[in-house]
């Protein structure tokens, strides 16, 4: 017993003393996207949506808050992250800005991959902030697809850009401005998603 005592203190201090020289990890804010969008009481539609992670590049598929301080470099926000990658947050912001706008109530995401009569998909092409110069906005562009579940044809498409200015260059201040874009858009994404299942529902 005073043997093995002998080889497993070792072996133990010396675990011991590595773990207290690994690097620590850099404390990280966490952000949601955040919305200030109302409930309406509009009359629903008879038809049922999918909504789907948009596509996007292997950067932006990640937590990281997405910053072009200049020219074609994008890098991203020291300390900072989203609470889930952009195209779920933005998925998540869809979702929720169908259920607030009460038109579209037969919803679901592709986490499930219930059928239903349309998916809303696309390309996120943009979900960061820009530099230009000493004033900085958020830009958000979607190529935006509504499919129709039963055959996956296209039945429209259409690129949506916001440009949001932020008034001041700290992570707070840009994070809000991301929630004011993700407003517009969420709007826009809405109304147009709802206009085209209905003519296409009357076919």
């Amino acid at each position: 017993m005073k043997r093995a005592y002998q080889i497993i203190a070792p072996v133990a201090l010396a675990l011991v003393s590595a773990c207290s020289i690994l690097p620590k990890a850099d404390p990280s804010d966490v952000y949601r996207l955040a919305t200030a969008q109302t409930t309406s009481q509009a009359a629903p539609v008879s038809w049922s949506l999918r909504v789907n992670k948009p596509q996007t590049s292997e950067f932006l598929d990640s937590p990281r808050i997405a910053v072009v301080p200049n020219g074609d470099l994008i890098s991203s926000y020291a300390n900072s992250r989203w609470s889930d990658p952009s195209p779920v947050l933005l998925r998540n912001r869809f979702m929720d800005g169908f259920q607030r706008d009460g038109r579209v109530t037969l919803l679901s995401t592709d986490d499930t991959n219930l059928q239903a009569d349309y998916e809303l998909g696309g390309q996120l092409q943009a979900f960061q902030s820009e530099y230009h110069g000493s004033t900085v906005e958020v830009v958000i562009r979607l190529d935006a697809r509504l499919v129709r579940g039963r055959d996956q044809r296209i039945i429209a498409s259409r690129r949506f850009e916001v440009r949001q200015p932020v008034n001041d260059t700290q992570v707070p201040a840009v994070v809000a401005g991301f929630g004011l874009a993700g407003d517009q858009l969420n709007k826009q994404v809405v109304d147009w998603v709802v206009a085209q299942g209905n003519a296409s529902a009357k076919r």
